[in-house]
């Protein structure tokens, strides 16, 4: 289901150049074999709603067990930092458990652990024009936010600061929204951060009411415009995200979008004229790109696409 804008502003305009979704998951250390087993399919889950969002399973990496070391992380992270290019979005989740010092963070893995100054190096070498957003599900994981939170990034924490040290249930209804249609507020059958970030959150807060006890997590997200970053495809968009042609049509969206979040965060720097005559010629090319998107979905739902 396509965004529904003024009639007047449906015209078609030039289209920029395919754009792509880049997902990295990572499933830290377990301690345990049920926490092991947890974070496995955590993991495996998000990895394969993400791939709604990708298109392709080349985009998408997953990290676990033996694979989830320092050194395994660290050129997991250079590899995306090299595969990203204009107009791309960047996805990185983190599962597991996490250590706060008091003086830095901690995310446990198999081997040496990873600060967060060490993983804050490493986001660093991504391109900074590329949307990054960041789930950082692990007890502890508000430790981060400071050190992570910079320029084009939005990023999620599980917790408000490092001293929330519980193994943290945000990650498994992170998992969750991805999944389901509850999280789709708008009903357009796409999920984007803000979405799973509400959802989420509110599942966790609903959860310790219903055992009657005491939060020990409270999820906090920062950074600008978090719904430019959809997470998970829901109907017909996830059950086609294979097919070629609508691949190219989701990477067009996925660079407008970038353009309309970077032009509203520039809104209070230019005047209403100037900004309204920028925005109608992008809202123009979203409303004709939705309308392409819709026709090619139901072109395949007919069976004259053929199989995705």
């Amino acid at each position: 289901m396509g965004r529904v804008l003024p009639a007047a502003l449906l015209f078609a305009l030039a289209l920029p150049a395919q754009a792509a979704v880049h997902v990295l998951v990572i499933s830290g250390l377990g301690g345990d074999a049920d926490y092991a087993q947890r974070f496995e399919a955590l993991g495996r889950d998000i990895a394969q709603a993400s791939l709604s969002v990708a298109g392709d399973a080349a985009r998408v990496q997953r990290l676990s067990g033996a694979q989830a070391t320092a050194t395994g992380v660290e050129s997991a992270l250079g590899d995306l930092a090299a595969r990203v290019g204009t107009g791309d979005q960047a996805l990185l989740v983190i599962i597991g458990h996490g250590s706060y010092d008091g003086a830095d963070y901690r995310l446990n893995l198999p081997g040496p652990d990873l600060t967060a100054a060490k993983i804050g190096a490493l986001l660093d070498r991504m391109p900074p024009a590329v949307p990054l957003l960041i789930v950082n599900a692990t007890s502890a994981s508000g430790a981060v936010v400071n050190r992570w939170l910079k320029g084009n990034r939005v990023v999620i924490t599980a917790t408000k600061n490092g001293g929330e040290r519980n193994a943290t249930r945000f990650a498994g209804y992170w998992a969750k929204a991805l999944a389901t249609a509850e999280a789709d507020r708008d009903k357009d059958e796409t999920v984007t951060a803000a979405e799973a970030f509400d959802y989420a959150s509110r599942q966790v807060a609903e959860s310790f009411k219903a055992d009657a006890a005491i939060a020990t997590e409270h999820p906090q997200l920062a950074g600008p415009d978090p719904a430019r970053f959809v997470v998970a495809r829901l109907g017909k968009g996830a059950l086609y995200a294979g097919d070629r042609e609508l691949q190219a049509l989701r990477g067009q969206q996925t660079t407008l979008d970038t353009r309309l979040a970077a032009l509203r965060s520039r809104r209070g720097s230019e005047g209403d004229d100037r900004y309204y005559a920028e925005l109608e010629p992008v809202l123009a090319d979203i409303a004709a790109l939705d309308r392409r998107i819709d026709a090619r979905e139901q072109q395949l739902a007919g069976g004259a696409g053929g199989k995705p």
